[in-house]
Protein backbone atom coordinates (compact mmCIF):
# COMPACT_ATOMS: atom_id res chain seq x y z
CA UNK A 1 0.00 0.00 0.00
CA UNK A 2 1.24 3.38 -0.98
CA UNK A 3 2.21 5.99 1.71
CA UNK A 4 0.86 8.89 0.23
CA UNK A 5 -2.60 6.66 -0.06
CA UNK A 6 -2.38 6.29 3.66
CA UNK A 7 -2.11 9.51 4.27
CA UNK A 8 -4.66 10.93 2.49
CA UNK A 9 -7.30 9.13 4.20
CA UNK A 10 -7.69 9.40 7.66
CA UNK A 11 -10.03 6.88 8.31
CA UNK A 12 -7.80 4.30 6.87
CA UNK A 13 -4.94 5.71 8.90
CA UNK A 14 -6.61 5.90 12.07
CA UNK A 15 -7.63 1.91 11.29
CA UNK A 16 -4.16 0.86 10.71
CA UNK A 17 -3.41 2.75 13.65
CA UNK A 18 -5.47 0.83 15.76
CA UNK A 19 -4.54 -2.26 14.56
CA UNK A 20 -0.53 -1.41 15.12
CA UNK A 21 -1.26 -0.77 18.67
CA UNK A 22 -3.25 -3.62 19.33
CA UNK A 23 -0.35 -5.55 17.72
CA UNK A 24 2.33 -4.13 19.86
CA UNK A 25 0.31 -4.22 23.27
CA UNK A 26 -1.19 -8.02 22.61
CA UNK A 27 2.98 -8.64 22.03
CA UNK A 28 3.81 -7.25 25.32
CA UNK A 29 0.84 -8.91 26.88
CA UNK A 30 0.37 -11.69 26.26
CA UNK A 31 3.54 -13.66 26.98
CA UNK A 32 3.28 -11.88 30.42
CA UNK A 33 -0.08 -13.64 31.04
CA UNK A 34 2.42 -17.05 30.69
CA UNK A 35 5.34 -16.24 32.68
CA UNK A 36 5.44 -18.12 36.45
CA UNK A 37 7.09 -14.68 37.60
CA UNK A 38 4.01 -12.69 36.70
CA UNK A 39 1.04 -15.20 37.48
CA UNK A 40 2.73 -18.19 40.37
CA UNK A 41 3.25 -16.33 43.83
CA UNK A 42 6.85 -15.52 45.11
CA UNK A 43 8.66 -17.94 47.39
CA UNK A 44 6.64 -17.41 50.37
CA UNK A 45 4.06 -15.46 49.43
CA UNK A 46 0.28 -16.19 50.84
CA UNK A 47 -2.88 -15.68 50.53
CA UNK A 48 -4.20 -12.48 53.42
CA UNK A 49 -5.54 -13.94 56.58
CA UNK A 50 -9.16 -13.00 57.49
CA UNK A 51 -8.40 -10.30 59.31
CA UNK A 52 -5.45 -8.90 57.31
CA UNK A 53 -7.98 -9.64 54.16
CA UNK A 54 -10.88 -7.35 56.08
CA UNK A 55 -7.89 -4.74 56.80
CA UNK A 56 -6.85 -4.40 53.59
CA UNK A 57 -10.50 -3.60 52.41
CA UNK A 58 -10.36 -0.56 54.95
CA UNK A 59 -7.08 0.49 53.72
CA UNK A 60 -8.89 0.36 50.23
CA UNK A 61 -11.84 2.33 51.79
CA UNK A 62 -9.81 4.82 53.45
CA UNK A 63 -8.34 5.74 50.51
CA UNK A 64 -4.45 5.45 51.87
CA UNK A 65 -3.72 4.26 48.49
CA UNK A 66 -3.68 7.78 47.44
CA UNK A 67 -1.12 9.33 48.98
CA UNK A 68 1.07 5.64 49.60
CA UNK A 69 2.89 3.47 46.63
CA UNK A 70 3.17 0.11 47.46
CA UNK A 71 5.72 -1.03 45.14
CA UNK A 72 9.81 0.00 45.17
CA UNK A 73 11.31 0.37 41.82
CA UNK A 74 14.66 -1.09 41.63
CA UNK A 75 16.91 1.66 42.25
CA UNK A 76 19.28 2.22 44.82
CA UNK A 77 17.91 5.44 46.42
CA UNK A 78 14.48 3.03 46.96
CA UNK A 79 16.31 0.15 47.79
CA UNK A 80 17.86 1.46 50.79
CA UNK A 81 15.50 3.64 52.10
CA UNK A 82 12.78 0.92 51.46
CA UNK A 83 14.45 -2.73 51.12
CA UNK A 84 14.00 -5.29 48.39
CA UNK A 85 13.06 -3.92 45.23
CA UNK A 86 8.90 -5.49 44.63
CA UNK A 87 8.40 -8.35 42.45
CA UNK A 88 5.57 -9.08 40.52
CA UNK A 89 4.63 -12.72 42.47
CA UNK A 90 4.65 -10.41 45.36
CA UNK A 91 0.76 -9.35 44.23
CA UNK A 92 -0.76 -11.82 42.83
CA UNK A 93 -3.05 -12.00 45.29
CA UNK A 94 -4.07 -8.61 45.33
CA UNK A 95 -7.24 -7.21 43.92
CA UNK A 96 -6.75 -4.89 42.99
CA UNK A 97 -2.84 -4.06 43.50
CA UNK A 98 -1.55 -1.50 45.39
CA UNK A 99 1.37 -0.20 43.41
CA UNK A 100 0.04 3.24 43.33
CA UNK A 101 2.61 6.07 42.33
CA UNK A 102 1.96 8.98 44.00
CA UNK A 103 4.18 8.97 47.33
CA UNK A 104 2.88 12.27 49.77
CA UNK A 105 3.56 9.20 52.53
CA UNK A 106 6.39 6.91 51.98
CA UNK A 107 5.99 3.41 50.30
CA UNK A 108 4.38 0.50 52.68
CA UNK A 109 5.19 -2.42 50.52
CA UNK A 110 7.91 -3.11 53.44
CA UNK A 111 6.19 -1.44 56.63
CA UNK A 112 5.34 -4.88 58.25
CA UNK A 113 7.56 -5.36 61.27
CA UNK A 114 9.11 -1.79 61.34
CA UNK A 115 6.79 -0.29 63.76
CA UNK A 116 5.12 -1.84 67.19
CA UNK A 117 1.40 -2.09 67.12
CA UNK A 118 1.18 0.60 69.47
CA UNK A 119 3.18 2.71 67.42
CA UNK A 120 0.98 2.18 64.06
CA UNK A 121 -2.71 2.55 66.62
CA UNK A 122 -1.11 6.32 67.81
CA UNK A 123 -0.13 7.26 64.10
CA UNK A 124 -3.62 6.19 63.01
CA UNK A 125 -5.41 8.23 65.44
CA UNK A 126 -3.11 11.49 65.46
CA UNK A 127 -0.55 11.11 63.03
CA UNK A 128 1.76 14.36 64.12
CA UNK A 129 2.10 12.99 67.85
CA UNK A 130 4.63 10.55 66.22
CA UNK A 131 5.66 12.41 63.16
CA UNK A 132 5.41 16.31 63.78
CA UNK A 133 5.77 17.23 59.77
CA UNK A 134 3.40 14.72 58.30
CA UNK A 135 0.27 15.63 57.23
CA UNK A 136 -1.74 12.73 56.80
CA UNK A 137 -5.72 12.91 58.41
CA UNK A 138 -6.47 11.13 61.71
CA UNK A 139 -8.77 8.14 61.52
CA UNK A 140 -9.58 7.82 65.53
CA UNK A 141 -12.83 6.21 63.92
CA UNK A 142 -11.22 3.02 63.44
CA UNK A 143 -10.94 2.54 67.09
CA UNK A 144 -14.71 2.31 67.35
CA UNK A 145 -16.15 0.21 64.63
CA UNK A 146 -15.72 -3.51 64.55
CA UNK A 147 -15.47 -5.08 61.33
CA UNK A 148 -18.40 -6.77 59.97
CA UNK A 149 -17.50 -10.23 60.61
CA UNK A 150 -20.97 -11.83 58.65
CA UNK A 151 -19.24 -10.40 55.15
CA UNK A 152 -16.17 -12.48 56.07
CA UNK A 153 -16.78 -15.97 54.82
CA UNK A 154 -17.87 -14.57 51.74
CA UNK A 155 -14.99 -12.48 50.51
CA UNK A 156 -12.71 -15.62 50.83
CA UNK A 157 -15.13 -17.93 49.07
CA UNK A 158 -14.50 -15.42 46.46
CA UNK A 159 -11.42 -15.10 46.20
CA UNK A 160 -10.95 -18.71 46.07
CA UNK A 161 -13.43 -18.85 43.15
CA UNK A 162 -10.81 -16.83 41.42
CA UNK A 163 -7.30 -19.02 42.51
CA UNK A 164 -6.67 -17.75 46.09
CA UNK A 165 -6.02 -20.94 47.98
CA UNK A 166 -8.03 -20.81 50.94
CA UNK A 167 -9.28 -24.46 52.28
CA UNK A 168 -12.58 -25.09 53.75
CA UNK A 169 -11.47 -24.89 57.36
CA UNK A 170 -10.33 -20.87 56.81
CA UNK A 171 -13.65 -19.77 55.22
CA UNK A 172 -14.78 -21.68 58.30
CA UNK A 173 -12.99 -19.75 60.19
CA UNK A 174 -13.13 -16.52 58.74
CA UNK A 175 -16.21 -15.13 60.74
CA UNK A 176 -14.64 -16.01 64.40
CA UNK A 177 -11.43 -14.42 63.36
CA UNK A 178 -12.48 -11.29 62.97
CA UNK A 179 -15.98 -11.28 65.53
CA UNK A 180 -15.43 -8.76 68.00
CA UNK A 181 -11.99 -6.96 66.12
CA UNK A 182 -12.20 -3.70 65.20
CA UNK A 183 -11.39 -1.97 61.83
CA UNK A 184 -8.28 -0.50 63.55
CA UNK A 185 -7.01 -3.67 64.46
CA UNK A 186 -7.34 -5.17 61.29
CA UNK A 187 -5.90 -2.31 59.83
CA UNK A 188 -2.85 -2.42 61.36
CA UNK A 189 -2.45 -6.47 60.50
CA UNK A 190 -2.82 -5.94 57.20
CA UNK A 191 0.11 -3.16 57.80
CA UNK A 192 1.93 -5.68 59.93
CA UNK A 193 2.42 -7.85 57.41
CA UNK A 194 3.32 -5.69 54.34
CA UNK A 195 6.23 -7.32 52.81
CA UNK A 196 6.84 -9.75 55.48
CA UNK A 197 6.89 -12.75 53.79
CA UNK A 198 10.42 -11.43 51.81
CA UNK A 199 11.72 -10.35 54.60
CA UNK A 200 15.13 -12.61 53.88
CA UNK A 201 15.24 -10.44 50.72
CA UNK A 202 16.10 -7.78 52.45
Amino acid sequence: MRHDVVEKNIGLMGVLIIVVISLGGLAEIVPLMFSPKIVEPAEGIRPYSALELEGRDIYIREGCYNCHSQMIRPFRAETERYGHYSLAGESVYDRPFQFGSKRTGPDLARVGGRYSDEWHRIHLIRPRDLVPESNMPGYPWLENRLVNHERTPRKLRALRALGHPYTDEEIAGAAAAVEGRTEMEALIAYLQGLGTNLQGRR
